[in-house]
């Protein structure tokens, strides 16, 4: 306000210039211009450091909020932490006490040793039996496939056998076991060499010609009455009307041959023509069991049986009957027996192996008490 004064005393000083001069009247205005902007700028300043002031104060109360959940927690740990270390406390007290625990360590050592000498002996009984079921199944293998060869002559099943029997001594995996597979090798040479005739086959054609037999007719005889006696009469009494007429139907039924040269097989008819199929059925039949049963002297007496049923009822100008019997004949020298080998050597050789093993777990189970005597030493 001094500064707004001190302008106006020049002005009534100077009566003799009225106008007063212009630079003065310039200065008032910018030095009050001058103060409302440091004003404005003291007040801006106030505000602002207002407002640093309240966010500073907000940051404290934050961080101090932040800071009381933090220690929330941290007694919350504190407190489970101490929860902890009594139940470890408690569970400290409940353990044994030092010559307890060397007690116990004593114990399971014991029983450690205990469980191994067990499963050592469990192995080898286990073992020994899985071994004897494998052999005995061996020696039963040789059995069947000698009986086969003995009763049926079946190559096929006893060559499948005696394999069978080597593969599970070769699972054996035992030098001991040589002899033994050495001798089934020799078996298994003797039965891929020997001749092996197709009793089978044989067996289904000889049926096929049953199933034929039951099928056959007898033929019935047809007579040429061209050049028979009645014919003769017949033809010279051709003017005769009926009676040359009842003569030539009469030619057709009777035949007088006073040169005949054939043997004439009577007519088969109703139950002896059965009894005849019924008679080759059966021989055919007989055939059949003697083919697959490899009985060389039953087979060709079925055969020549069936023959002679065929030559003694049946006409060789009948073609189903000279067919059949044809084919018996093709079919009588058929081989049917077959010369087996013998497998009785196998078998003494698998019984021989048999028995060593026998032998050898026998003195393993006497050792067996030694070893508990010494696995109880052990563990004292």
């Amino acid at each position: 306000m001094s500064e707004a004064i001190t302008p106006k005393e020049p002005e009534q000083s100077t009566p003799v210039n009225p106008t007063p001069p212009s630079p003065p009247k310039d200065k008032q205005p910018s030095k009050g211009n001058g103060l409302a902007i440091i004003a404005l700028l003291l007040g801006a300043a106030g505000v602002a450091v207002g407002g640093w002031g309240v966010w500073q104060v907000r940051d404290l109360e934050t961080r101090g909020q932040q800071q009381l959940s933090q220690l929330q927690r941290t007694e919350a740990q504190a407190d489970a932490v101490a929860e902890r270390a009594k139940g470890l406390d408690a569970r400290l007290e409940q353990l044994p006490s030092p010559e307890k625990l060397e007690a116990n360590r004593q114990l399971v050592v014991q029983l450690q040793a205990d469980q191994q000498l067990l499963n050592k002996r469990l192995e080898t009984v286990l073992g020994a039996s899985r071994q004897e079921w494998r052999l005995a199944e061996a020696e039963h293998l040789l059995r069947l496939a000698s009986l086969r060869l003995s009763a049926l002559q079946d190559i096929n099943s006893a060559t499948a056998l005696v394999e069978a029997a080597d593969e599970i001594l070769r699972g054996q995996d035992d030098p001991a076991a040589y002899a033994a597979r050495q001798q089934l090798a020799k078996s298994l040479e003797a039965l891929h060499t020997t001749a092996n005739p197709d009793r089978t086959g044989l067996f289904l054609q000889i049926g096929a010609l049953r199933d034929q037999a039951v099928q056959l007719t007898a033929l019935n005889p047809v007579f040429n009455g061209g050049d028979g006696v009645l014919h003769d009469v017949a033809q010279a009494n051709y003017e005769a009307g009926w009676w040359a007429e009842w003569l030539d139907k009469l030619s057709q039924y009777v035949r007088l041959d006073f040169d005949a040269d054939q043997n004439v097989r009577p007519l088969l008819a109703g139950q002896s023509l059965v009894q005849v199929r019924l008679a080759l059925s059966l021989a055919l039949e007989q055939a059949q069991w003697a083919a697959l049963h490899g009985q060389t002297p039953v087979y060709k007496q079925a055969m020549r049986q069936a023959a002679e049923v065929l030559d003694a009822n049946f006409n060789q100008d009948n073609p189903s009957s000279r067919a059949l019997r044809n084919r018996i004949v093709e079919l009588f020298d058929k081989p049917i027996e077959v010369d087996a080998p013998d497998l009785s050597e196998s078998l003494t050789a698998v019984d021989a192996y048999i028995e060593l093993k026998q032998s050898a777990r026998e003195r393993l189970k006497d050792a067996a008490p030694a070893d508990e005597a010494e696995a109880g030493d052990a563990s004292q």
